[in-house]
């Protein structure tokens, strides 16, 4: 089977986002990660500091989420969310915008919570624009808004409403024309999808599958050599 040379493991943020995760989980997803070199763990804001400690000194850092999953807490609560992460050791942030402000043209509010993200936390934001509840028109203007605001990725679903889309990759690619990453997220089951995801422009793959996908990578190259 012919397929692309890519490395796959650093482009995973390994993500335990289910809301029955243990301790004994997150040290697992944590000693995953390092050992095969993934971008980020993804956990929940109670286990930030928890990852963090277990990474210490090692190259995969610790991502959070924020206003997750629906987008629809306050502005202040989400900054709050946000900085106590940081203070706990989180180093990537991955925001569920308000989708709601969205839908009824309330894009200054969208920007102002961002920015601030950005700005008070100085670290890495990846805007959850959740891209199967929106149109094109939505998308491209969750996407500017975002941009503007200062995030260093978009970042396509929280994985409840649906996954990432080829489709969907493509279209923030063009948006964003290489200035900011993409990191596609939610129901990456095979390693085919990852491979595609990434062809079409994603710079970071957001899954609870990254060592199910390498051992699916390791299966194909065994069977390309027999």
């Amino acid at each position: 089977m012919d397929y692309p040379n890519i490395d796959i493991a650093p482009l995973i943020d390994h993500a335990l986002l289910n809301p029955t995760a243990t301790p004994e989980q997150v040290q697992k997803c944590c000693q995953e990660a390092d050992r095969f070199g993934f971008a980020a763990v993804c956990v929940y804001p109670v286990y930030v500091k928890q990852a963090a400690e277990l990474l210490q000194g090692k190259k995969t850092k610790v991502c959070t989420v924020i206003g997750f999953p629906t987008g629809a807490t306050t502005s202040a609560a989400k900054l709050y969310e946000a900085q106590e992460a940081v203070e706990n050791g989180a180093k990537e942030l991955d925001v569920v915008i308000h989708l709601g402000a969205l839908k009824v043209g309330q894009t200054e509010e969208i920007y102002r919570e961002i920015s601030q993200i950005c700005e008070e936390t100085g670290q890495t934001v990846k805007a959850i624009l959740e891209t199967n509840l929106l149109t094109d028109t939505e998308k491209r203007l969750a996407a500017e808004i975002c941009m503007d605001a200062g995030v260093q990725f978009l970042k396509t679903s929280t994985g409840w409403h649906g996954g990432a889309t080829v489709a969907d990759v493509r279209f923030l690619k063009k948006i964003t024309q290489g200035q900011i990453g993409i990191k596609a997220s939610g129901s990456i089951r095979t390693i085919q999808q990852a491979f595609d995801l990434v062809m079409a422009g994603a710079t970071r793959l957001g899954t609870s599958r990254g060592v199910e996908l390498l051992r699916q990578l390791d299966n194909l190259e065994r069977e390309d050599e027999e």
